[in-house]
């Protein structure tokens, strides 16, 4: 019997011992399986970086020696390296920049410049120009004191001048640009506005309004006719257009004309041809911001608008439906786009009484009807999920995470 015992407890320590000898060689296994997969994914990884193709041309400073960099030709100024980087900027290479492949650059074929002709100064005489400037500031005794002792006056309405002559223009074109102006008024037409135009609304005997390029102004400020102020020679015609690119309650692709006075002579507006009378901004409420452009065009002879003229008043919502591109179409080949002022226009407690008053109609009012969110099908066992999971998908509104 103690025989059998023996054998039986033999027996199970031999079991025991082959559990634990098997657990010792599953050890081995499952680390050399582990680092088969590790060795495997780094040879895939290696393999899938030795499968990249060759550039498609030489590389950046390729053919600079970077073991000798002091024999490089130094730069010695900003200027020489800003001129020698701007130059390099212009080539064309086989590679594409991060900045291009995140906002690729609208084709500049495609946007016909409808504005007037400019003609620049040769640059050496700007630079020549700039140069004697600063020679003589420098030289300047009270200038030099009034800077050290703090007490120098920079004369603004002279920098702002020179700004609208120089790089104002093309600031002004880029805001127009991106409050989609010329889009929604020329398709894939621009102009840079040449002709510096200043509008602004009589608020009271001391107070205006003016009008730059996407400010705000209310309806109440803008009720009545504004005052516009251009430079123009003695002789040459115009055409002051104001219209509304957003307002418009039937048709997303037509507008509102608001104002058009045409046969300018110079820059005294009351002498023109009012072919439509002046009517306020009226936004419906609940459509947010609309643009109201002043749109300036030069003409080169005078210019018959029969076709374009308006009773007065006109209160008829119909007949003020307009279309910059299709006015602009029938007489481009005698007037040509040159100034341009807008601001941003919301719904106040006027806009109330245009409707009722001026055109005898009720006053629309828009609401934005959100769409219901999104929920994707529920799943029985959502793993690792909140408890606020299960609050998309229930029918009454009491939250679960308060009650637990």
């Amino acid at each position: 019997h103690k025989r059998n015992a023996g054998y039986a407890v033999a027996g199970g320590g031999a079991s025991s011992d082959r559990r634990r000898s098997s657990g010792k060689m599953a050890a081995p296994i499952l680390s050399a399986a582990l680092y088969g997969i590790r060795t495997g994914r780094a040879f895939s990884t290696a393999a899938a970086l030795c499968k990249r193709a060759a550039p498609l041309g030489p590389m950046p400073n390729e053919d600079i020696d970077v073991s000798n960099l002091e024999s490089l030709e130094k730069y010695r100024s900003f200027t020489r390296y800003f001129k020698v980087a701007e130059k390099e900027s212009k080539k064309t290479h086989w590679w594409q920049t991060y900045r291009k492949h995140v906002t690729p650059e609208q084709d500049e074929d495609s946007q016909i410049d409808i504005g007037l002709p400019y003609y620049r100064p040769p640059w050496a005489k700007q630079l020549k120009e700039r140069k004697e400037i600063l020679k003589q500031n420098r030289q300047s005794m009270e200038m030099e004191r009034a800077a050290r002792l703090r007490t120098l006056v920079i004369p603004l309405d002279e920098v702002k001048a020179e700004w609208e002559k120089t790089n104002g223009l093309l600031h002004k074109q880029r805001v127009a640009e991106h409050y989609g102006i010329y889009r929604d008024m020329f398709d894939e037409a621009t102009f840079v506005p040449r002709v510096a135009l200043r509008v602004e609304y009589n608020l009271d005997d001391e107070h205006v309004m003016p009008v730059y390029h996407g400010n705000f102004v209310t309806p109440t400020e803008a009720s009545s006719p504004p005052e516009v102020i251009y430079e123009a020679d003695e002789g040459s015609l115009w055409t002051l257009l104001l219209t509304n690119l957003d307002g418009h309650l039937r048709d997303a692709d037509s507008e509102y004309i608001h104002w058009l006075v045409t046969n300018i002579p110079g820059n005294t507006i009351d002498s023109g041809k009012e072919i439509c009378h002046y009517f306020p901004p009226f936004p419906a409420k609940g459509t947010g911001y609309h643009r109201f452009v002043f749109l300036l065009f030069k003409q080169d002879r005078p210019i018959d608008f029969t076709e374009d003229v308006r009773p007065t008043p006109c209160h008829s919502l119909k007949m003020r439906t307009f279309k910059t591109f299709d006015f602009y179409k029938k007489h481009q080949n005698n007037m040509t786009p040159a100034g341009l002022a807008f601001f941003q226009c919301q719904w106040d407690d006027s806009v109330t009484h245009v409707f009722h008053n001026h055109l005898n109609m009720k006053e629309p009012v828009f609401e934005f009807v959100r769409p219901p969110v999104y929920h994707p099908p529920q799943k029985k066992f959502p793993h690792l999920q909140p408890l606020r999971y299960l609050d998309r998908y229930r029918d009454s509104h009491e939250p679960t995470y308060g009650i637990y």
